[in-house]
């Protein structure tokens, strides 16, 4: 999908300071960025911004980074926080960047979780090493999870999900810890979910929510 470019973006990112401009620079000392050593999480594919606000919101001793590829995408999110003004939260950063990249940004166990939400499904068969949750992103994860770091995936794409399942199955690293494919069905795992905004838009016209979490073997 092409994305429309929006003039404005380059000069709204540049100014705030929340987004890390040369975050390569920041690898191993992201508790410097923060002034703590709370644990990192981090959201791939943050989208418009409501997930992370809102877990950065409800979590305080917690630090948020969202990655978003695409600066078009990423005004939203800064944007939205920027609206907030003095109830901003102060646990937030926000990167411009390609994910594929995590290794230069993130030192090995300075994440403590990663979110997938809602990721591009990339269907052509000659994409799926693009895939968020494929096994060459898996073994970019390992390199920057803390031991006994999640990875947790959120989808309305059965056949995504799936291949997902199947991808963590067959890794010498990964395991799966909770799945189902009706989140908002299953009382336990949807206890304290924190729905995006697709998500919101998917579940109201009637599409199961799949979920997982996954951690490394024991």
């Amino acid at each position: 999908m092409r994305l429309r470019n929006i003039p404005r973006a380059e000069s709204v990112l540049k100014a705030c300071r929340e987004v890390m401009k040369e975050p390569a620079l920041y690898r191993g000392c992201w508790d410097k960025v923060f002034g703590n050593e709370n644990p990192v999480f981090i959201e791939i594919g943050m989208g418009k911004g409501q997930f992370l606000l809102t877990m950065a919101e409800q979590n305080p001793d917690v630090n948020f980074i969202g990655i978003e590829r695409y600066s078009s995408v990423l005004l939203r999110a800064v944007e939205k926080y920027m609206e907030r003004e003095t109830q901003a939260p102060a646990n937030i950063r926000f990167i411009c960047m390609d994910a594929a990249d995590i290794a230069d940004v993130f030192a090995k166990g300075e994440v403590s979780g990663i979110y997938l939400n809602f990721s591009d499904p990339w269907p052509k068969a000659r994409h799926a090493r693009r895939r968020l949750t494929s096994k060459e992103y898996l073994s970019r994860y390992d390199k920057i999870l803390a031991c006994d770091g999640v990875v947790e995936f959120k989808t309305d794409n059965r056949g995504l999900f799936e291949f997902s399942l199947e991808e963590i199955r067959e890794s010498d690293v990964w395991e799966i810890k909770e799945r189902t494919f009706d989140l908002h069905g299953d009382e336990a795992m949807n206890r304290g979910n924190v729905m995006t905004e697709y998500e919101e838009k998917f579940s109201a016209a009637g599409n199961p929510i799949c979920k997982l979490r996954a951690v490394r073997k024991a």
